[in-house]
């Protein structure tokens, strides 16, 4: 897989030789296992795969090349260019503006922008009305175009299907850059419509196959499908495809519901388009789950992150959590600020820490992970500020370079 040229402050030397050894141990990724690092008063764990994937990593470096390439000219990114706090403040402080927050609401008036102005298509992809509009303005909307080769997948395979008469299901959050986008490029090519969870395919199953009268479709699907969607006719012939940040494990037991309902002969199999940066951070923190060891989580990334906010949904099922946008959420008495996904509010933890190390009867274990948008160099800081708050903050290098020579063994 090629590599991308990303500003040095987004990495990590720590993380990098965790990585780069895992990858040399298991170049198929076979082993899920966490890599554990024992500092003596406590012990971390870092899940097998984390951090920057093809996608994110390929948009940044589009990102500040548009930046260095265009001195003098006025930037603007159609929304957050990928969910991280970090890198789009970042980009802001380099004069790069942001047309629409990430729901879609305009911040600045798309009448304010000028064809010798430089815009920037997120990871996320766009919508084709938005790419109409910009072209119609003069604006190239080509050489900027940060759009996931991933989700660029998911648009080419609804095409497809769409050509062959079938109707696009599309898991995914309705709100969210990408599955509007990727909504907006299914219903050109056939009818589509958006599926939020489990418990809304069980009710589309249920009208499928008659349980539930076709009046309910309405009732809650509303503003979810496409113009003239008919569900006593469009729903005979479906194939699903996903935001590709959402969990697979949820995506595949959709498909499969679906399938059921349709038949196998109506139902279009996408189980390839499936995100496999995605799949691997799930996989990855599954296995550290199973691995067992660990007392508590710290996830790291941005609040508004759909695939981080669904590793930290893994974790809650089975451990205490904790999501921290970065160390800056770890306070010097011990507390920790952390987000709460289903309030989607900030909460705030004293003493934390205390509470595992008080433990007697084993080493302090910490999981430390993140989802596809989070910089390594943000892990690392969280990690750092874990092991400063214990007065073990001087042996990481030393103990990390142990760790990895002996880790075979």
């Amino acid at each position: 897989m090629r590599s991308f040229d990303i500003p040095e402050y987004f990495h990590s030397p720590i993380i990098a030789r965790v990585k780069d050894r895992r990858k040399s141990l298991d170049p198929r990724k076979l082993d899920f296992t966490p890599t554990v690092l024992d500092f003596g008063a406590v012990k971390i764990q870092l899940a097998r795969h984390f951090g920057f994937c093809f996608g994110v990593e390929n948009a940044i470096e589009i990102s500040y090349k548009a930046i260095a390439e265009n001195p003098g000219k006025r930037i603007f990114l159609l929304s957050q260019m990928i969910h991280n706090p970090e890198v789009n403040e970042d980009l802001e402080s380099r004069g790069v503006k942001f047309l629409h927050d990430t729901k879609g609401n305009e911040l600045t008036p798309l009448s304010e922008v000028q064809s010798d102005d430089v815009v920037i298509v997120p990871a996320f992809g766009t919508t084709l009305e938005m790419m109409g509009t910009l072209s119609d303005m003069g604006i190239d909307v080509v050489k900027y175009n940060t759009t996931c080769p991933f989700v660029e997948r998911v648009w080419k395979r609804s095409s497809d299907l769409g050509k062959k008469e079938y109707t696009i299901i599309i898991h995914g959050k309705p709100d969210h850059e990408e599955t509007r986008a990727t909504f907006s490029h299914a219903e050109s090519d056939s009818h589509a419509l958006i599926v939020s969870d489990y418990l809304e395919a069980e009710i589309l199953a249920r009208i499928i196959q008659g349980i539930l009268p076709i009046c309910e479709f309405d009732k809650h699907f509303n503003g979810r499908a496409s113009a003239g969607f008919d569900p006593s006719e469009h729903l005979a012939k479906i194939g699903v495809v996903n935001q590709t940040t959402m969990i697979a494990a949820e995506t595949q037991s959709i498909a499969e519901l679906l399938k059921r309902a349709v038949g196998d002969d109506n139902f279009a199999n996408t189980r390839d388009t499936l995100c496999y940066a995605t799949n691997d951070n799930q996989r990855a923190t599954l296995g550290a789950l199973e691995a067992g060891g660990a007392d508590i989580v710290i996830v790291v990334g941005g609040y508004n992150s759909s695939n981080t906010s669904h590793i930290v949904e893994i974790c809650e099922k089975q451990l205490p959590t904790y999501f921290v946008r970065n160390e800056l959420e770890l306070e010097l008495d011990g507390s920790i600020n952390h987000f709460n996904i289903h309030s989607q509010k900030l909460e705030r933890t004293q003493g934390f820490l205390d509470l595992i190390l008080e433990k007697s009867t084993h080493i302090p274990t910490i999981l430390i992970t993140s989802g596809a948008s989070c910089p390594d160099a943000s892990i690392e800081r969280v990690l750092l500020a874990i092991l400063s708050s214990i007065n073990c903050e001087e042996r990481v290098v030393r103990d990390v370079e142990y760790v990895l020579k002996t880790w075979e063994a």
